[in-house]
């Protein structure tokens, strides 16, 4: 029996270790978010996609523990459909145009491009930057600028951060955080504030347990609104 019980610590210690490198979660987020919420937790598993993809997969039965959305329309949706809990607002976002580095189109202004003749990285209909692109656009009297220039139909903003930094783009509609991530790569043109959309972000638990809410709860906490506001994000009054 002493024999035996070295080798029978080794296993128990073994199979409490199982249950810990099986403890992280699946958090499902939009891609403007993943710089910036693996500085905030590192230890979980992300997927990275336009926030509309990530609902559909969740809606199809994927397993998720988190959903992080660019816009409150997904996760109030599947709140909806009882597929997660409440969904709560944590940050906030705003648009930038951006061209490549060096700007070899000459855009100075959103304005310059009701010319045509140029190339656009724009986000598709039903993705949020997509979305908050076209409200913006019709906000400043400027819808007709997507008939009148080449669009590109990107599936999530860093589809068109890296087009336009590879200067597959001539201009290209993205957030304020994205830019700054690529910032040497790409420079940012201020928007007008008050055609600006209400960009929120929110996140729901579709698998609600006790580690969900404390990643929700890290997002919310002094540390996690730091990193956001750090990286450029706003932030919504706490409560």
């Amino acid at each position: 029996m002493r024999r035996l019980r070295p080798a029978l610590a080794v296993a128990i210690a073994l199979c409490l270790a199982v249950p810990a490198a099986a403890s992280a979660l699946n958090v499902f987020a939009a891609s403007s978010l993943r710089d910036v919420l693996t500085e905030i937790d590192s230890g979980q598993t992300y997927n990275f996609a336009a926030s509309n993809t990530l609902q559909l997969q969740i809606e199809r039965g994927a397993d998720a523990d988190v959903f992080a959305s660019a816009s409150p329309t997904e996760p109030q949706a599947l709140f909806r459909e009882g597929k997660c809990d409440r969904p709560v607002t944590f940050a906030t976002n705003k648009l930038v145009l951006i061209v490549p580095q060096g700007n070899p189109a000459h855009i100075r202004s959103v304005f310059a491009l009701r010319s045509g003749g140029r190339t656009l990285a724009v986000a598709n209909k039903g993705v949020p930057v997509g979305d908050y692109t076209r409200a913006l656009l019709r906000r400043l009297g400027l819808s007709r600028v997507l008939a009148n220039n080449t669009v590109s139909g990107e599936a999530n903003v860093a589809n068109v951060v890296s087009k336009v930094a590879l200067g597959s783009a001539d201009a290209g509609f993205a957030y304020v955080t994205d830019a700054k991530i690529a910032a040497g790569k790409v420079q940012a043109i201020r928007l007008p504030r008050y055609a600006q959309p209400p960009v929120r972000y929110q996140v729901c638990s579709p698998n609600p347990s006790a580690a969900s809410r404390a990643f929700v709860a890290s997002l919310r906490s002094t540390r996690g609104r730091s990193i956001l506001k750090a990286a450029g994000f706003g932030l919504p009054p706490k409560g």
